[in-house]
């Protein structure tokens, strides 16, 4: 998946990943009128709308990104119908050819860990047959409990061929209240990094990158500098860039020499672009267009970023 996802970036010549974390705010009037007068006020109806609403954001900027990277917590809060639009959201970017970044950000250990890797990324056996669940093509993990809860992740992605992102160091303002924490003379942050690059140390394939990669915020380009040292067959997924105040040139240390290793999210900052001064006057009836115009604005921020580096 790592082969496919790396030959996305070069046919797009854009290491984007647009971030698919609906809000009901975000949605415009025509569209959640529509389905509400459907399906009433109901989850259901915001099951609909929020479908729709992705449905033509992924219209418009399917040919312009290698990923998305659908927030499930976002679906989650509208319950089995919130869940419902998060399945056929994966399935239409599936028909796309885009790759999945399911954003689960799970958790645990033993049998429990092993279950959210299967319902995510593998099969599980219903009787004599076996199915995809959820079936992204990457997940995001939480490492707090250590090799225990990573290695569940790690065996699937070796049996389907598919990857995960590993939180290292986040781009929230807190984050810091754990992650910098000095532990043997050297940030925490620093030792998990380690440990991703351990993980996938026997996960690299024809693209030269390993399947287990590392999350690390666009708003602490000093730490993403030494963390792309420490992991550097690890591709870095790279939240808070546009609306979190990460900008093209806080970037350039996130990507190895090759311009390549890292891919960079916007959430909001595309797919609720219509909403802000600089793409208002495509109006709400536009809005997959306001999207992608951000999304080619974001792919030369980035290129002119990385030309001067």
């Amino acid at each position: 998946m790592m082969k496919k996802l790396t030959s996305k970036i070069k046919a797009t010549n854009a290491p984007i990943v647009v971030g698919l974390d609906p809000m009901m705010k975000f949605i415009p009037a025509h569209i959640t009128e529509k389905a509400f007068a459907e399906y009433g006020e109901t989850l259901k109806g915001a099951g609909e709308a929020i479908w729709q609403y992705n449905k033509g954001i992924i219209d418009a900027i399917y040919d312009l990104v290698p990923a998305v990277k659908p927030q499930i917590a976002m679906y989650e809060q509208f319950g089995i119908e919130g869940l419902i639009a998060y399945q056929k959201t994966l399935d239409y970017c599936r028909e796309k050819d885009l790759v999945i970044i399911g954003d689960i950000k799970r958790g645990d250990i033993g049998s429990t860990s092993s279950a959210y890797a299967t319902g995510h990324l593998g099969k599980v056996t219903v009787g004599s047959k076996t199915y995809y669940g959820f079936n992204e093509d990457f997940a995001t993990v939480n490492p707090y409990l250590g090799t225990d809860g990573v290695k569940p992740f790690v065996d699937v992605c070796k049996e389907e061929n598919k990857g995960i992102f590993v939180l290292v160091k986040t781009s929230n303002p807190s984050s810091g209240e754990f992650q910098d924490r000095i532990i043997d003379g050297r940030p925490l942050y620093e030792w998990v990094g380690e440990k991703v690059n351990e993980w996938g140390a026997d996960c690299v394939d024809e693209s030269g990158y390993s399947s287990i990669g590392a999350v690390v915020g666009a708003t602490y380009p000093e730490m993403g500098k030494v963390l792309r040292k420490i992991m550097p067959k690890s591709y870095i997924l790279v939240p808070g860039y546009g609306a979190q105040g990460g900008k093209g040139a806080d970037l350039v240390h996130f990507f190895n020499e090759d311009g390549l290793g890292a891919i960079v999210n916007s959430s909001r900052g595309i797919i609720a672009a219509y909403q802000s001064p600089a793409y208002e006057k495509f109006g709400s009836l536009n809005y997959a267009d306001a999207s992608r115009q951000a999304v080619i604005d974001m792919r030369e921020d980035i290129a002119q970023a990385l030309a001067g580096k």
